[in-house]
Order: C-alpha cells, then sequence, then structure tokens
C-alpha cells in the first residue's frame, strides 16, 4: 500500500516507482514546453502549462489529505490523461492534426469518472458506521450517472467558452446537408432541407460577402458534443459493467481494483516513546 501523508520524492520513488519517475518525466517535459511557449510569446500555453502543473499534483494531495489510496494503474492513467489534453491536446493540436484524439480522451473520461464515482459510494458502502447497504447494481448504476453528470457539466463548460470568449472548444463539423423549420417558406413547423452544399457565403453588415470555402456548411458544435457525451456514454458503461461485478464478487475482481481507489486505515498522529 503507498504512502500518503510523507510528500518526498523519495517517499513515492520507494513505495511506487513507476508514478513518480512518470511524474517526474512529465513534469520535466512540461517545463521545457513551458520555457519555450514563453520565449515564443505564447503566453496563453505558459498558462495552460502552470495550470497542468498543478494538476498533476491533484492525485498526491488527495492521497496524503483524504486519506485515499490511489491504485497506481489509476494514478499513471489520470496523469497521462492530464498532459495528453492539455499539453498535446491544446498547445501540440492534436485535437486538430490526429483524428479521434478528441473522442479518445472523452471515451476515457467517462471511463475514469465512472472509476471515481464507483468508488465514493463504494467508500460509503463499506464504512462501519453507516446503516444502508447499496446493491451492485445500484452503485454501477450510479457510477453511469455520476460520469455522465460530469461529462454533460463539461460540454456546458465547453459552450460557455465559446459563447463568451470564442474559443471553439466545441469544435466544428463540416455537413453537407441541413434540415430545418426555419427554412420553411411558408413560416410554419415543416422541416426544409437542403442538400448537397458545397459552400457557404458569410454577408457581413457592412456587405462584404465571405466565403467559408469548407466544402459545405458549418456546424456550430452541435455533432461535436453529441458525439462527446455518446463516447462518455460507452467509457462509462464499459467500467459501470466492471463496477458490478467488482462488488458482486466482493472485492475480488483484479481488474477493476486497479482503478478503485481505497480508504486507507486511520494511523496515530504521533508514534509512542521507546
Amino acid at each position: 500500500m503507498k504512502r500518503w501523508r510523507d510528500s518526498s520524492f523519495r517517499a513515492q520513488v520507494k513505495s511506487s516507482p513507476m508514478v513518480a519517475r512518470l511524474y517526474q518525466i512529465l513534469r520535466f517535459l512540461v517545463i521545457w514546453v513551458m520555457i519555450a511557449q514563453f520565449f515564443n510569446g505564447n503566453f496563453e500555453n505558459v498558462f495552460l502549462c502552470i495550470l497542468t502543473l498543478i494538476l498533476f499534483l491533484v492525485p498526491s494531495f488527495i492521497e496524503r489529505k483524504i486519506q485515499i489510496d490511489l491504485p497506481d494503474t489509476l494514478e499513471v492513467i489520470i496523469l497521462l490523461f492530464i498532459f495528453a489534453a492539455e499539453i498535446l491536446g491544446e498547445i501540440r493540436a492534436y485535437y486538430i492534426s490526429i483524428p479521434y484524439w478528441d473522442t479518445m480522451l472523452h471515451t476515457l473520461n467517462g471511463f475514469l469518472c465512472a472509476a471515481i464515482g464507483f468508488s465514493l459510494l463504494d467508500i460509503l458502502n463499506r464504512h462501519e458506521r453507516l446503516s444502508f447497504s447499496l446493491s451492485p447494481l445500484y452503485l454501477a448504476i450510479m457510477a453511469f450517472c455520476f460520469s455522465m453528470t460530469i461529462g454533460v457539466l463539461w460540454e456546458f463548460f465547453e459552450c460557455t467558452m465559446d459563447v463568451f470568449f470564442h474559443l471553439d472548444m466545441q469544435k466544428d463539423t463540416v455537413v453537407n446537408t441541413i434540415s430545418s423549420v426555419m427554412l420553411d417558406p411558408n413560416g410554419g413547423n415543416v422541416p426544409t432541407a437542403i442538400h448537397n452544399i458545397t459552400d457557404v457565403i458569410v454577408v457581413t453588415a457592412d456587405g462584404s460577402e465571405i466565403p467559408l470555402g469548407l466544402g459545405g456548411y458549418l456546424d456550430i458544435g452541435i455533432l461535436d458534443t453529441m458525439k462527446d457525451l455518446f463516447v462518455n456514454f460507452i467509457g462509462a458503461v464499459v467500467f459501470s459493467f466492471i463496477g458490478y461485478f467488482y462488488v458482486k464478487s466482493r472485492g475480488k475482481g483484479r481488474f477493476a481494483r486497479r482503478f478503485i481507489p481505497q480508504v486507507l486505515p486511520e494511523t496515530p498522529s504521533s508514534e509512542p516513546k521507546k
């Protein structure tokens, strides 16, 4: 079982060398990227690097302050997820240059959030002072709901950033067919479709015409949001299924244990004098 009170790097190497070394490597890479972005004048990316370094400290903080033991596998995935999302996805633009990068991360996010939601309920379910007992099916359903709620809240955040700061966090999609009741020539409630769209021309208030040249109509983030929620759904279902059998077997599943945090036993604040 890992430490949670001694936060020195030497103690981390002793108790969990793989996690400690990975943290050291990722922190070095982030600092290197931050220095490069600073000299290039990309101060927004410098802020992302600082945010990444802060997020790297969260797993260790949880272990020390809340006395929760994060399995090595879960901690490694969390660190790699943060690095892949902030450094590779945002700064290195993998969201644009590598197909399905965003889809992969949202699927993993659904899996991780289900694991976190499941562990929170499982910890309560095992607590000796609580008089209720939750069934495996109930735990699995609640873990799924927790993961989907986090996914929806994140999409709310992306939409807010796009509306007020024009960041395009909800990546747009080029489509060749649109259908809307607003196109009904009679002003009714009949959907009217336009097919085989190859370009869209935007007319601004001063009369300027700007052809987008994208090969179709620009969908504003809706399809991306639905795709993100769908893959979040897949990740949540997968872990909820795993968690169900984990509780059903009374915690004997080796695979599920790699992703479910455990409450550490309390230790005396000071050792008795010899």
